[in-house]
C-alpha cells in the first residue's frame, strides 16, 4: 500500500492511490499517444524532472500498467510500453481530457502556455495527407519569446515522418509562420482559427501559397478540439 493510503478496500480509492499521483494522468497521456522512450516521454511532459519522471515510470511498472522492454532496433536504448492493463486506462484518460476541454474556463487554459509542449503535440497530430509529396519545411516563429524558444522548425516528410527542431536544421523552408504564443496555443485546442487569426494580423503566412492555405487542414491540432465548450 502506497505513502498516503486511502485504506479504503473500495476499487475506486485503490485505483486513485495509483493513478492519482502527481504527473501519472499526465504521463499515462503520452504513453497512450504512443512515446514510448525517455527521452520523448520527456518532450511531452517538459515541466516533470528526469528524476520524478524515472519514479513514475517505476511505479506504473511495478502496478503491471507498463512494461520496460530493450528496444529492438537500438542496443542499450530501452522502451516503455502499456501492458493490457495499461492500454485499459485509455478511454479513462480521454474522459479526462473531454471533460477537460468541454468544462474548463477556455481564459483558464491559456494562462498555461508552453512553446516546447505545443510544437512537440503539433509534430505528433500533424496531418500529412494535405501536404505536397516531397519534404516540406515550416517555421514558426513566436516573436515576444526569448530568442533561445523563438523559432522551431517542422520538416514533414509525408512518406517517413514529421522532425521537430529548435535549432534551424539548414533547409529551405517553405512556409514562414509568425505567430504569438497564445493565439497559436488556442488554435491548437479548437479555440481559434487559421483564418481568423490571419484575418485579425495575429498571425502571418508568408510562402508557399498552397501550403498556407491548406494550414487548417494539415495543423496538428489537440484531440480534444473537436469538443465543444458547455455552458457551467
Amino acid at each position: 500500500m502506497t505513502i498516503g493510503s486511502y485504506r479504503q478496500f473500495c476499487p475506486v480509492a485503490m485505483a486513485a492511490e495509483i493513478l492519482c499521483t502527481r504527473w501519472t494522468v499526465v504521463l499515462l497521456r503520452e504513453l497512450i499517444a504512443g512515446s514510448t522512450r525517455f527521452n520523448e516521454l520527456r518532450r511531452g511532459v517538459p515541466r516533470m524532472s528526469p528524476a520524478l519522471l524515472s519514479q513514475r515510470l517505476k511505479e506504473l511498472e511495478a502496478a503491471g500498467i507498463v512494461a520496460r522492454q530493450s528496444s529492438g532496433s537500438e542496443r542499450g536504448v530501452f522502451e516503455y510500453q502499456l501492458t493490457a492493463a495499461g492500454r485499459e486506462l485509455g478511454p479513462i484518460v480521454e474522459a479526462f481530457g473531454v471533460w477537460g476541454q468541454r468544462r474548463i474556463e477556455s481564459h483558464l487554459s491559456l494562462q498555461h502556455l508552453d512553446v516546447q509542449l505545443l510544437m512537440w503535440d503539433m509534430r505528433r497530430n500533424l496531418n500529412t495527407t494535405p501536404m505536397p509529396a516531397e519534404r516540406s519545411v515550416v517555421q514558426f516563429t513566436y516573436p515576444e519569446l526569448p530568442a533561445a524558444q523563438r523559432s522551431w522548425w517542422l520538416i514533414v516528410d509525408p512518406s517517413d515522418s514529421v522532425d521537430l527542431c529548435s535549432i534551424d536544421p539548414g533547409f529551405d523552408v517553405d512556409l514562414y509562420v509568425s505567430v504569438d504564443l497564445r493565439t497559436m496555443t488556442a488554435i491548437w485546442m479548437g479555440l481559434d482559427t487559421v483564418r481568423a487569426a490571419v484575418a485579425n494580423r495575429c498571425m502571418i503566412l508568408t510562402g508557399n501559397r498552397k501550403l498556407a492555405a491548406a494550414m487548417q487542414s494539415w495543423l496538428g491540432l489537440s484531440p480534444f478540439a473537436k469538443e465543444q465548450k458547455l455552458a457551467s
